[in-house]
């Protein structure tokens, strides 16, 4: 009867820290296209973003990716993503880990769909006004300009 018990309280366990500590696996990339870079705005929230979205159950990151981008901007072809680093973000009681990569010489069809209004290519320096925080944050490192930081 313990050994019954037990296993209840610890599967109850796992289920309450699900819900108080959820945390969601996704993949962004930063998508060059001469000199320029890709930013996408959602449907669902305001301002410019990196393109990509959440990892499936065992999905591999870059295969989600890939996945994302050709959901998201059409993309039809690119060089192989590279790894930029993990980056974590708290929103409300959530926690998104995030995998960034970089993919280059990417060629896409973007038609606007149900998730993304609109696409842009915008010079990574000076990106547009509505950047998201966190996408000015990685552009500023990338250039050189801000120490690298594990935070979104």
């Amino acid at each position: 009867m313990p050994s019954v018990l037990m296993k209840t309280l610890f599967r109850l366990s796992i289920v309450l820290r699900a819900i108080l500590s959820p945390v969601a696996f996704g993949t962004l990339a930063l998508v060059e296209q001469g000199g320029k870079v890709v930013l996408v705005r959602h449907s669902y929230s305001g301002g410019w973003a990196f393109p990509g979205g959440g990892v499936k159950r065992g999905e591999p990151p870059e295969k989600a990716l890939l996945r994302e981008l050709e959901e998201e901007i059409g993309l039809t072809w690119s060089s192989a993503p590279q790894f930029i680093g993990i980056f974590t973000r708290k929103i409300w009681l959530a926690t998104n880990v995030i995998a960034l990569y970089r993919v280059r010489e990417a060629r896409f069809a973007f038609k606007p769909n149900f998730e993304i209004r609109e696409i842009m290519l915008a010079d990574p320096v000076s990106p547009p006004p509505g950047t998201h925080p966190g996408v000015r944050r990685r552009l500023a490192e990338l250039a050189g300009s801000a120490p690298q930081s594990p935070y979104w």
